[in-house]
């Protein structure tokens, strides 16, 4: 009877705490506080136990809690001075120092005579003055650095320490604003005119700093310094400062764009006009420096891959390509004068190895981004008059410059470069210029000529007409350039019809001599790089043949020669490389025709595509001599599978079989615990096996597909049973899962955070989110407002089981990031039901949670669309939860019955 009377009674608790905290024993008497305030039914004796839970909370150093349990007590009783000392002390550890400072002043007031009080606020007042000075003084500092970095004179590490510093403090929201308001834009400037380029890239590293991520400071740079300077700067001849002047640009346009989306941009939360003018002013420029003959080679790369970034829709279902129309209009003839240069002739702007390959690429995303028909046949129009208007004027060199053209365009948009190369006269000048005695000239007309005859039904007239030619070429000519690009040419079609064996162009057998000469080419460490680079180009269009292949995985020394290659850094290689690996091992998608189709074509004597007979051959020897999992993972009809025992048997492969089989089983298992109910999949004790072969896939070793397809299945199994997540625990997955919540696809990032959905459900994990000192929490919030609705249905049920769970959390939330008011709301006004509910139940816990952060909401728009919720005629979850988030603001007399003067008033 004592007991339940001593349990039932917050006084007698109150004491056992007091007992407990004179003893030293601070968690003990935080403990017997807490249950005596959930008792409690007297506002001064919570007032009370709030503030000894508070001095409990400065003991154990969590200064946070200890500041809100004195805020509770003084709301109480404004004139409790021990709780307002309290709250003093806290606010001094949490660096709220005037806030602290008025605390203490009040506390001195009630009791002139307490010593401590005294001592507290004259402490705070030094502390306030040192801190205030800290700051005045941040201005001389950022000058200082200027001034050693403008100073040619100054010691050179006393400027690489300056440069560095300046950097640094750019990439804090603080520095950064402390630099822009003293004209450190202006002094950058200065900066970025001199000739030494330690300096010149420190300014564009302090300029990264101040655009990322704010609007309104980038709108304001790219005014004030004027994109000219800028893209004169990325012109220069230093690649570094070329790079890094890329890199500014890249933000400053991420910076514009973002903006665009939101209402309200710029960290200053201030509204500001929409940045499309700064945006037209940056892509008007970057056009410019096109044919700009000032302009360096990979300056001018840059220019075009920001244009390949910035221009093009990122997604189809944006209706709006304006910027693309804009640049095709304005820029698309400087395009064409840097995909025309001939870099041997002296016309023309510096270009790169990759210049041509990168015009490609622009022109290409260009072209797939027009909507209409009639959009691509003024791109089409445009490129026909450029290329005209070179090939009919008189001279050899404008006749290069249009085939030169051509040879980009057909790289890039096929179907526009195909429609110039039927322009009367072209493919004959190309052939005859082919004969030509000037090696450059030779160069451009051979591929033009390669590029051509990838087009099937150039294939055939090139095949007729320019075979001999090549040929010709390849023996007669002594220089290996031409030869080369003669070999490719006539590997090129020598592959026409791909797997197709029945549209080969060549004799049987004349594919395999191409391939050895080309594979003596990629071998010879004499030749250069570029020369041996066409060779692999040659073997990727020659692998279409299975006795190609053979011959070539068969050679040591040309894979070899090939791989080593690919480290190089001529990047364009890369390409060649991973065709010949594709074809060699099958690895693309072949679609297998409709029998009945197939006997259709032959009645119709329609042409039907054949394969090697090699080709089938290795196909069947696969399906023979092969990991039976191979066909096991690809069964749709799992469930068969699984009635016959199928788990069973995969269960003593993850441990007895080679490295891959072991990983296939795994893969197995993962995709039946995905499309089955693995607790009748893996009956009884047998289900606790299946997880740490999953486990085992969560590694870099495996596929993003293999991983995607572990996480799915422990999300089902986490969801199952509080043993089976002990399990996973132990595993050690969950520092895994918390990995590939970082990932960067789509998926797997939303997979991961659903796995840890479920394993929040254990105390285990919950106390990971608990600990201080890590940004988990503030991931999830940061989530619960990305695009991906998939992640963000994830993420928010997270934090709506954490905040349940574990009450404390929804004091750190609106310290994850500034924008955490809006991303909840954000998730209330979801169209998605799911989401909505989600939302909802993390604003109830965190107005249960704490009476301040049920206030911050209730003064914000929540109100209002909780109010909108609740009233909604269907009594569903959503409705019921957010009546409860009113019913709590009510009792926290925040808002007033609608009887007693409608919601939303103040009391």
């Amino acid at each position: 009877m004592t007991m339940i009377l001593w349990r039932e009674d917050p006084g007698a608790l109150k004491e056992e705490g007091n007992t407990l905290f004179n003893a030293g024993d601070m968690q003990g008497a935080l403990c017997f506080y807490t249950k005596a305030l959930k008792l409690s039914d007297s506002q001064a004796e919570s007032a009370v136990l709030h503030r000894n839970r508070s001095a409990c909370y400065l003991k154990l150093e969590d200064y946070t809690k200890a500041e809100a349990d004195a805020s509770k007590a003084l709301d109480a009783d404004p004139g409790d001075v021990k709780a307002r000392f309290r709250r003093a002390q806290a606010l001094q550890k949490l660096g709220r120092l005037n806030e602290a400072f008025l605390d203490a002043q009040r506390c001195a007031q009630m009791e002139p005579t307490n010593n401590t009080f005294k001592e507290l606020l004259r402490l705070l007042g030094a502390q306030s003055q040192k801190k205030s000075v800290e700051m005045s003084s941040t201005d001389a500092r950022v000058q200082q650095m200027f001034s050693l970095l403008l100073d040619p004179s100054a010691q050179p590490s006393d400027r690489q320490k300056a440069a560095q510093n300046l950097v640094v403090l750019s990439r804090e929201e603080a520095g950064a604003e402390q630099i822009f308001r003293n004209d450190g834009v202006k002094l950058i400037q200065s900066l970025l005119g001199s000739k030494q380029e330690e300096v010149v890239l420190s300014a564009l590293r302090t300029l990264v700093g101040l655009c990322t991520g704010h609007q309104s400071r980038t709108m304001a740079i790219v005014n004030e310094l004027g994109m000219e300077q800028l893209c004169g700067v990325m012109g220069s001849g230093a690649s570094a400062v070329s790079l890094a002047a890329c890199h500014l640009l890249q933000v400053m346009f991420e910076a514009l764009t973002e903006g665009m989306k939101r209402e309200i941009r710029g960290k200053d939360e201030a509204i500001l006009p929409e940045p499309s003018r700064e945006l037209r002013s940056m892509l008007r420029h970057l056009v410019e420096m096109m044919p700009a003959s000032s302009v360096s080679g990979p300056g001018r790369d840059s220019a075009i891959n920001l244009l390949v970034k910035q221009v093009p829709r990122k997604s189809q279902r944006n209706p709006d390509n304006s910027l693309t129309l804009w640049v095709i209009d304005q820029g698309l003839k400087k395009i064409l004068e840097v995909a025309g240069t001939v870099p041997e002739m002296s016309e023309g702007p510096p270009l790169t190895d990759n210049s041509h390959m990168s015009c490609s690429v622009l022109l290409s995303k260009l072209y797939d981004d027009l909507k209409s028909d009639a959009e691509r046949e003024n791109f089409n129009k445009l490129c026909e008059e450029y290329v005209q208007h070179h090939f009919g004027r008189p001279g050899l060199e404008s006749k290069l410059r249009a085939i030169q053209t051509v040879s980009v365009l057909l790289q890039g948009p096929s179907d526009v470069g195909n429609r110039t190369l039927e322009m009367s006269g072209m493919m004959d000048a190309v052939i005859s210029l082919c004969a030509s005695e000037v090696v450059c000239h030779q160069q451009v007309a051979v591929e033009a000529l390669i590029h051509a005859a990838g087009k099937a039904k150039r294939a055939s007239f090139i095949t007729a007409n320019g075979v001999a030619l090549l040929k010709d070429l390849y023996k007669k000519s002594e220089n290996d350039q031409i030869r080369v690009r003669a070999l490719v040419g006539l590997c090129k079609l020598g592959s026409a019809g791909g797997t197709d064996f029945s549209m080969k162009q060549f004799a049987e057998g004349s594919t395999l001599k191409l391939a050895k000469q080309c594979r003596k080419w990629l071998c010879n460490e004499s030749l250069p790089p570029t020369s041996r680079r066409w060779a692999i180009e040659g073997l990727a269009y020659l692998t279409f043949d299975a006795d190609v292949k053979e011959d070539l995985v068969e050679d040591r020394n040309a894979l070899q020669a090939m791989f080593q290659l690919a480290k190089s850094e001529d990047k364009t290689v890369l390409f060649a490389v991973g065709s010949t690996l594709v074809n060699c091992t099958n690895s693309y998608d072949v679609d297998k025709p409709d029998p009945q189709m197939v006997e259709l074509a032959k009645y119709a004597k329609q042409h039907v595509p054949e394969e090697h007979p090699k080709v089938l051959l290795d196909i069947q020897t696969s399906l023979i001599t092969g990991s039976r999992l191979e066909v096991f993972v690809c069964l749709e009809d799992r469930g068969t599978v699984v009635a016959q025992g199928g788990g069973k048997a995969l269960l003593p492969l993850v441990s007895e079989s080679t490295d891959v089989g072991k990983t296939k089983a795994a893969q197995a298992l993962a995709k039946i615990t995905i499309t089955s109910n693995p607790e009748i999949a893996f009956p009884g004790e047998r289900i606790y096996e299946v997880v740490r072969p999953l486990v085992s896939l969560l590694t870099l070793d495996c596929s993003l597909l293999q991983n995607f397809e572990s996480l799915m299945a422990l999300t089902n199994l986490a969801g199952i049973s509080e043993r089976l997540r002990q399990k996973i625990i132990k595993e050690k997955a969950v520092p895994k899962v918390e990995g590939y919540m970082f990932e960067e696809h789509d998926l797997v990032r939303a997979a991961a955070t659903e796995c840890m959905c479920n394993l929040v459900l254990s105390t285990e994990v919950q106390q990971l989110y608990v600990a201080t000192g890590n940004d988990r929490l503030k991931l999830l919030v940061l989530y619960s407002g990305e695009e991906d609705e998939r992640l963000r249905k994830a993420a928010a049920g997270t934090l709506a089981m954490l905040t349940a769970e574990q009450p404390e959390l929804c004091a750190r939330i609106p310290g994850t990031t500034s924008h955490w008011l809006e991303i909840l709301q954000a998730l209330l006004l979801s169209d998605s039901l799911e989401l909505r509910h989600r939302g909802v139940v993390v604003m109830l816990n965190l107005m249960q949670a704490e009476k301040s952060l049920a206030e911050t909401l209730m003064e914000s728009e929540a109100l209002e669309i909780l109010s909108v919720l609740a009233k909604s005629t269907e009594q569903s979850p959503i409705s019921r939860a957010a009546q409860h988030c009113l019913d709590k603001a009510i009792e926290y007399s925040i808002i007033k019955k609608p009887e007693e003067g409608g919601e939303g008033n103040e009391p």
